[in-house]
Order: structure tokens, then C-alpha cells, then sequence
């Protein structure tokens, strides 16, 4: 994770970037497909090798979590309350481990509602774009950003599940290795630790809604 010194506010996004820029969740998975299927050069070292197996791993924990999900029907009642159309807006990369739970979850979430447009941005691509949306002043991802018709943001979710967040916290004050960390936080999502983002998701929806006028 990178650290920058970014002090943009996030309120409102260029939404016509977004829409043009951004891949919808078909052309992100096929780009994934691209890049696994991409051979090594000959002189592909061991960090092009550990991202060759994050590609390959990710895509295995991408496609069991949307074997095992669908949304909650706390979530669904959330959804039902989105009243205006949004783009949600997802930044994030194929070798990000946490975005290989999350994303389905997201993903699966805005397929259940007609006005709500789901556009994939590429971190390493948009890193201006990332810095208005730092965590702890790293570059973090995924994360989620809800946007209104004017590309107001309505809420951001993300890097993690806040009891992922707590335990990598935890376990970073605590002088961990950065492999035992990642390894600590996939075995917590293998556990079903992924479906706190179905929760997560649904408070923020619900807190961003309007109060109903009946």
C-alpha cells in the first residue's frame, strides 16, 4: 500500500469519466480471464509469478462466493428503498484478495436493482482517482463509492468488513508479517467472514436513504 499525501475531497466524481472509463462487471471479468490467460515473459521474476498465482487464486474465491451468495433480505429491502439511479463505483485490481470476496457481494447487490450501474475502475490505472478515496492515508482497495445522478457521493464502503479492518489493524500494531496479515484475513473470509459485506452494505444503503414521507 502506498501512502500519498492526497487532500482532495471526495463529495462529488466526474460521473461522465466514471461511465466512460470504467468496465461494467462483464468487462472486468473478461480483462481477469485476459490477464490469467497471459503467459509469463521468459524473464518473469518471482513477483510476476506470486501476481500470476494472486490472479489465479482470486479468481477461484471470486467464483465460490458467487456459488454460495445471494443478497440477504435485509439487503434487498435496502436495495428497494434506492429511489434515484446511482453508479456504484468500485475501485480495485484482479490481485487484491480482498476485493475477491467483496466484489461478488457488490457485484450480485447492484444486478438487483434496475437503476443501479456498476462500473469497475483499475486502481493502478486512476491512482488520482484512488487518492480522493484513501484509508489511513493508503491506497487501499477495494472501495466502493456511491454516486448520485450528479456524481455526488452518497456513502463509501471498503477496504474490508470492519471486523476484518479491526483484526488487520490489530495485527499490524502488533509488528505481524505482512504475508502472516494476509494470511490471517483469507482464512477469516474462507470462514465466511465475506458475508459482513451483505450487512455492511445493506446499514450504509439504509443510511443514506431518505426518511420515507409516509
Amino acid at each position: 500500500m502506498s501512502e500519498t499525501q492526497s487532500t482532495a475531497s471526495p463529495q462529488t466524481v466526474d460521473l461522465e469519466r466514471v461511465q466512460r472509463d470504467g468496465m461494467t462487471y462483464d468487462e472486468y471479468m473478461a480483462y481477469w480471464e485476459a490477464e490469467r490467460d497471459a503467459p509469463l515473459p521468459d524473464d518473469a521474476g518471482a513477483g510476476d509469478r506470486r501476481m500470476k498465482h494472486y490472479l489465479n487464486y482470486n479468481h477461484e474465491r471470486q467464483a465460490t462466493v458467487h456459488d454460495s451468495y445471494a443478497p440477504s433480505e435485509t439487503l434487498q429491502e435496502a436495495l428497494e428503498a434506492v429511489e434515484e439511479p446511482q453508479t456504484w463505483m468500485v475501485i480495485t485490481e484482479p490481485w487484491c484478495g480482498d476485493s475477491a470476496f467483496s466484489l461478488p457481494v457488490i457485484a450480485e447487490a447492484a444486478e438487483a436493482h434496475p437503476e443501479i450501474d456498476l462500473r469497475i475502475v483499475l486502481r493502478d490505472e486512476n491512482l488520482d482517482l484512488m487518492d480522493r478515496f484513501l484509508t489511513g492515508g493508503s491506497r487501499s482497495i477495494p472501495k466502493l463509492a456511491v454516486l448520485s445522478e450528479a456524481g455526488t457521493v452518497r456513502f463509501t464502503w471498503g477496504p474490508r468488513p470492519k471486523p476484518a479492518q479491526d483484526r488487520y489493524d490489530a495485527l499490524n500494531a502488533d509488528g505481524k508479517d505482512k504475508m502472516e496479515i494476509v494470511n490471517e484475513l483469507l482464512n477469516w473470509y474462507d470462514e465466511g467472514g465475506w458475508q459482513h459485506v451483505d450487512r455492511e452494505l445493506a446499514d450504509a444503503l439504509r443510511a443514506a436513504s431518505p426518511p420515507s414521507s409516509s
